[in-house]
């Protein structure tokens, strides 16, 4: 009588553990340090808390305390006013710098263009723009509450005149660093005004550009929070912040910090994305 082995089933690849294992392979190596940079510091800020060398609580309060554990599960309520969770006030935040740095780029872009194709405007203007790129955020605060009277375009100037200058000056020194054989060969072949900016002035000086952009971003982002938290009566993160430190809810600030660090994270890999699309690096 003959007797047959029973077959055993291949189990099938699971894709979904497939594109894990493919993206731990890939990312692992760059992605370990950071993680266990980040474990240590936030292992030393929870021990020095715990020995009570300083007030300031370690980060294991965001999950312990109650307030800061609802902010975390609950950030979309809305209870009207200024009383919002999280999404919402830094969604206002993030609405003001949209609107202050696309001013700013628009600006900062069109009159660069124009100062760095003009030898004798650029000298002009170069103190001015060197004074002006001095003064810091806040300054500008009481100077646009009585100049425009309400606290949201206040805040929009704000942004704006802090993060137009990085662009501004980037831009200008991006289109006087075009090499001049470029502007020759524009004259050889006799090219209008038109072609001249769209193949070779804005090809040549767009990596300046965009570092101007990349800087004006986090410079945007630190002046909405100063801002905010000098006008108060506003939804937003900086609002917050000052709201909760005047009731001594320090949890709460420091959640806020984290939310502040995670979006101006974003808001940097974003434009340096929007870079990587535009303007790729040359090789």
């Amino acid at each position: 009588m003959v007797t047959h082995s029973p077959v055993r089933k291949q189990a099938r690849p699971n894709p979904f553990l497939g594109s894990v294992q493919e993206f731990w392979q890939k990312r692992g190596p760059d992605l370990i340090p950071p993680i266990i940079g980040i474990a240590v510091f936030l292992t030393v800020w929870q021990l020095v808390s715990w020995s009570g060398a300083t007030r300031l609580p370690g980060p294991l309060s965001l999950w312990t305390d109650t307030r800061t554990r609802e902010l975390l599960l609950y950030p979309f309520f809305d209870l009207g006013g200024l009383n919002k969770g999280l999404f919402w006030q830094t969604l206002a935040s993030l609405g003001r710098v949209a609107q202050g740095y696309s001013a700013a780029a628009v600006v900062g872009i069109g009159v660069g263009v124009l100062v760095g194709t003009s030898p004798w405007l650029n000298k002009a203007t170069y103190p001015i723009f060197q004074f002006l790129r001095m003064v810091a955020p806040l300054a500008w605060v009481p100077i646009a509450l009585v100049a425009l009277q309400q606290n949201q375009p206040a805040a929009i100037f704000v942004i704006f005149i802090t993060s137009v200058w990085p662009i501004l000056i980037n831009t200008i020194e991006g289109v006087r660093q075009i090499p001049e054989d470029y502007d020759n060969v524009a004259k050889v072949l006799q090219l209008s005004r038109k072609d001249y900016y769209l193949n070779i002035l804005f090809p040549s000086a767009l990596p300046y550009i965009f570092t101007g952009l990349r800087i004006a971003i986090g410079l945007a982002w630190l002046a909405i929070i100063a801002a905010e938290i000098v006008m108060s009566g506003i939804v937003g993160i900086g609002f917050f912040i000052w709201d909760a430190y005047q009731q001594n809810y320090i949890s709460e600030i420091i959640l806020a910090v984290f939310y502040i660090g995670f979006v101006g994270l974003l808001l940097d890999r974003a434009i340096a994305f929007l870079q990587t699309k535009i303007a790729p690096a040359r090789k």
